[in-house]
């Protein structure tokens, strides 16, 4: 399936949700390209999952950020692969470092970088450590595994939007019980 119709595929996906994320971050090695660049040298021409630059694409058109968590120990090949993918400015963050963190670090630089709240993000990763702990951070994570695809966009966007009107809720409930709790004081005096 070429870049235009996974785009397409992925664009008319998105359009099933109200809601969207604010930033959709993605991981690297074995999520948006089947190799660890660690193993490869600056100067071979890397590929993408078959439909990792559709995605990334519509995301873009559709005004959602994108941004890159990797824990790859060789940035300069990482960030060398993203130049030659001619995708590396559709970034809006790029944390690319080695890390014992599982992630949270890269996550907290994003964070501050972006100033867009943890649960309004979504993740695609291969680690199940990594989708652990970042989702403890209240992300949206999902786990994939052969890279990222219309599956696993479709299982997130459905996660996302699951886990938001659960919050929206929650946070509903509590904005409830603390009006009765203060009309209940106004009562008692």
């Amino acid at each position: 399936m070429g870049d235009d119709r996974v785009k397409n595929e992925a664009m008319e996906i998105m359009g099933l949700f109200q809601l969207l994320p604010r930033l959709v971050v993605f991981d690297l090695d074995y999520t948006l390209w089947p190799f660890y660049c660690e193993c490869r040298s600056k100067r071979e021409m890397p590929k993408l999952y078959p439909q990792a630059k559709g995605i990334l694409s519509a995301f873009k058109d559709k005004g959602v950020d994108i941004a890159i968590a990797s824990r790859s120990p060789t940035p300069d090949i990482a960030n060398t692969f993203l130049e030659k993918l001619g995708i590396k400015s559709w970034f809006v963050a790029q944390e690319i470092f080695s890390s014992w963190t599982h992630k949270t670090d890269h996550f907290q630089r994003i964070n501050r970088r972006t100033s867009i709240p943890y649960n309004e993000m979504l993740f695609f990763d291969d680690e199940d450590r990594n989708i652990d702990a970042v989702s403890k951070m209240g992300v949206t994570s999902i786990l994939v595994g052969n890279g990222v695809n219309l599956g696993a966009l479709r299982q997130g966007l459905s996660e996302f939007s699951k886990n938001h009107s659960s919050s929206v809720k929650s946070k509903q409930g509590k904005e409830k019980s603390s009006k009765k709790s203060s009309s209940s004081e106004t009562e008692d005096q």
